[in-house]
C-alpha cells in the first residue's frame, strides 16, 4: 500500500504540472491581456506594465520565473485586485468553499444512499415513484431556478431561514440543499439501479435459500457491493461541487472561491488563475486518491497491486 501511495503521489505531482503548463500557455495564447479594456493605454504606458510584470519577455522565461516563484511559495499578486496575494485570497475564500462543498457531498451521499436503498426494497410503490421524481426533478431543474424557489419559499413567504450570506448554521441550509440537489438525485438513481442488480447475483439467491429476512439480505450483504459505483462517482461529484458552485456562490452572496475563478478567467487575471487552477487540481487529485483507496476497503476483491 506504501508503495502504491507513493506511486500515486508521482501520478498526481505529474498531473498537476502538465495542467499546469497547458493552463500558463493556454491562457496567454489566448486573445486579449489583463490589461486589455475600453480605454487604450499610450504605447509607452502599455510598455511599462508590461515590463513591470514581466510579460514583454518570452513565454518560457515566464514560466520558469513563475514556477521559480512557485516553488519558494510565492503565488504573485493578483493583477485585478492590486497589491492583494493571490495566496491571501486563496485562503480567505478557500474555507467557505470546502464548507459548502463538505456539507453538500455528505447529505447529497446521506439522504440519495437512503432514497435509493428504500426505492429499491419499495420497488413499485408509491414511494419509489415520488422518490424517482424527486431524483428526475433534481437533475433536470438547474442550480439557479431552485434557489431561487428555496429563497422565495423558505425565506420571504414562510420567513424561516435567511436568503443569504455564510453567517450561521441556518444560513448554510438553503445553499448547501441547491447544491446538493443535483449529486442527490444522481446518487439516488445510481444506488436504486445498482442494488437492483446486484439483488440477483448467486450470492444473493443463497443468502435467501438460507431463509434470512429481505432486509437482512438488503442491509448485510447487497448494500455494500452495490455501494462500488457510488464510490467511483465521488470523483466527478466532488469535482462538480467544489468547480460547479459559483451559481450558488452568487445567488446567496458566498464569499466563496467560485466567484474568484470566473472573474479570473474573465479579467485574464493571469497569477490568479494559476493559483486557482492548482487549488482546484489539487484538491480533485486528492479526492480521486481517496476513492482510489477507499476501493479495497468497500469490496475485499478488490486489491491494489503494488508491483504494477
Amino acid at each position: 500500500m506504501l508503495t502504491y501511495l507513493l506511486k500515486r503521489m508521482v501520478q498526481t505531482f505529474i498531473t498537476l504540472l502538465f495542467l499546469t503548463v497547458a493552463t500558463f500557455f493556454l491562457l496567454r495564447l489566448a486573445p486579449g491581456g489583463p490589461f486589455d479594456g475600453e480605454k487604450v493605454w499610450p504605447a509607452e504606458i502599455q510598455a511599462n506594465i508590461e515590463a513591470k510584470y514581466g510579460l514583454n519577455r518570452p513565454l518560457y522565461s515566464q514560466f520558469f520565473t513563475w514556477g521559480n516563484d512557485l516553488i519558494h511559495g510565492d503565488l504573485r499578486e493578483s493583477f485585478h485586485y492590486i497589491g492583494t496575494p493571490v495566496r491571501e485570497i486563496i485562503s480567505d475564500a478557500l474555507p467557505p468553499s470546502l464548507e459548502l462543498g463538505f456539507f453538500a457531498l455528505v447529505f447529497s451521499l446521506s439522504i440519495g444512499i437512503v432514497l435509493g436503498v428504500l426505492s429499491a426494497w419499495k420497488r413499485g410503490t408509491f414511494f419509489d415513484f415520488s422518490a424517482m421524481f424527486i431524483a428526475i426533478a433534481g437533475i433536470t431543474l438547474p442550480a439557479y431556478l431552485v434557489g431561487t424557489l428555496l429563497v422565495l419559499l423558505f425565506s420571504n413567504y414562510l420567513g424561516w431561514l435567511p436568503p443569504a450570506l455564510w453567517e450561521d448554521k441556518q444560513s448554510m441550509i438553503l445553499p448547501t440543499i441547491t447544491l446538493a440537489l443535483r449529486p442527490l438525485a444522481i446518487i439516488a438513481r445510481m444506488t436504486r439501479t445498482t442494488l437492483l442488480e446486484v439483488m440477483h447475483a448467486d450470492y444473493i439467491r443463497t443468502a435467501y435459500s438460507k431463509g434470512l429476512s429481505d432486509s437482512s439480505v438488503l442491509f448485510k450483504h447487497a448494500l455494500k457491493n452495490s455501494m462500488i459505483p457510488i464510490i467511483t462517482m465521488l470523483g466527478p461529484i466532488t469535482a462538480s461541487l467544489i468547480t460547479g458552485s459559483y451559481v450558488v456562490e452568487t445567488i446567496f452572496q458566498i464569499p466563496g472561491l467560485g466567484q474568484y475563478f470566473i472573474t479570473s478567467v474573465l479579467n485574464r487575471d493571469y497569477p490568479l488563475v494559476m493559483g486557482m487552477t492548482l487549488t482546484y487540481g489539487l484538491i480533485l487529485t486528492l479526492c480521486n486518491l481517496f476513492v482510489d483507496i477507499t476501493y479495497g476497503w468497500i469490496d475485499p476483491r478488490i486489491r491494489v497491486d503494488a508491483k504494477k
